[in-house]
């Protein structure tokens, strides 16, 4: 059976949030290369591993798992950025 005490905390409505959007794209892709760019520079050893089929000079030559953790959390981060910024209202 349902507590009633976890029914009273449930919202009765979903939040209304941001729609996707060029916008909303364009910033995590920023957020994501931003991060990309941080992590390769701030990363002891970034080019242990496998190495990415493309060779990226500016970027030093990231290994495959620098890449994948860089880009999933440009993507935290670029999701808490479009989240913030449409709770402004600075987002539409």
């Amino acid at each position: 059976m349902i507590n009633t005490i976890l029914l009273a905390a449930t919202q009765p409505t979903v939040p209304n949030t941001i729609s996707w959007s060029p916008q909303v794209a364009l910033i995590i892709s920023a957020s994501s290369l931003l991060i990309l760019l941080i992590a390769s520079r701030s990363i002891k050893y970034p080019q242990v591993g496998a190495k990415l089929p493309v060779n990226l000079p500016v970027l030093g030559s990231p290994s495959v798992g620098t890449f994948v953790a860089s880009m999933a959390f440009g993507h935290v981060v670029g999701a808490g950025i479009v989240l913030g910024l449409s709770n402004l209202g600075w987002l539409s």
